[in-house]
């Protein structure tokens, strides 16, 4: 398993704070799952993705990390397919989206046999996380437009069954798409923030989300 969360806001914010100064946040979190972190944060007009295979809490350049950003995608990996290696932290990113997954996908040649070639050519690491964001980029191919995409990827992936645990967040850079599928996720509002985590970050009220909802903030 994984922990994760994202955030997006109608002004900047600093993750600094669920990154590292909340009761779980990631580098507390990170004790636990050690293998590796990653934090996009989106800046301007562009995405600033930072990866280690380092635990986070070990780690000099996470406990550094500041600034502020409209939209944060932030992971600690607990590695249960692929080794440590950064082809295989959370998030990946192609052009403006980042994916993070948490779970572990059980039938990964049913996702694989329903996305294209052409992402299927982009995955660079060996794990079931980038095989299902190349799912889920084929479908936001096919449809043209994200919403839409990430809908019917949500759908299709329904369709197949049994096949494990595949809470997700992605950002097309505007928007944060959240999906829980067999790893619980939670949703907390502050003003025009809204928060989405794998657990309860802070001692906040947070709102549960239900399992197979998408959430698109």
């Amino acid at each position: 398993m994984c922990r994760m969360f994202g955030v997006v806001s109608t002004e900047p914010v600093s993750p600094g704070e669920l990154l590292r100064d909340a009761p779980r946040s990631l580098r507390v979190l990170s004790r636990e799952h050690p293998d590796g972190w990653g934090v996009a944060l989106r800046t301007a007009d562009d995405w600033m993705v930072h990866r280690s295979t380092t635990c986070a809490a070990d780690c000099a350049r996470f406990n550094e990390l500041g600034g502020a950003a409209r939209l944060v995608v932030a992971h600690v990996r607990q590695k249960t397919v692929g080794p440590t290696a950064i082809a295989n932290t959370h998030p990946f990113r192609r052009g403006p989206f980042v994916f993070a997954h948490n779970g572990t996908i059980k039938d990964v040649a049913a996702m694989v046999a329903r996305s294209s070639p052409s992402r299927l050519a982009q995955i660079e690491g060996d794990t079931d996380s980038e095989r299902f964001f190349a799912f889920v980029m084929t479908h936001v191919d096919e449809a043209g437009d994200c919403e839409r995409g990430v809908r019917a990827a949500v759908s299709a992936l329904h369709a197949l069954g049994e096949i494990g645990s595949a809470s997700f967040l992605l950002s097309c850079g505007s928007r944060l798409y959240a999906h829980r599928l067999g790893r619980s996720l939670f949703v907390l509002r502050r003003g025009g923030a809204t928060v989405i985590a794998s657990e309860q970050l802070t001692a906040e009220p947070w709102d549960e989300l239900p399992e197979k909802t998408l959430l698109v903030a």
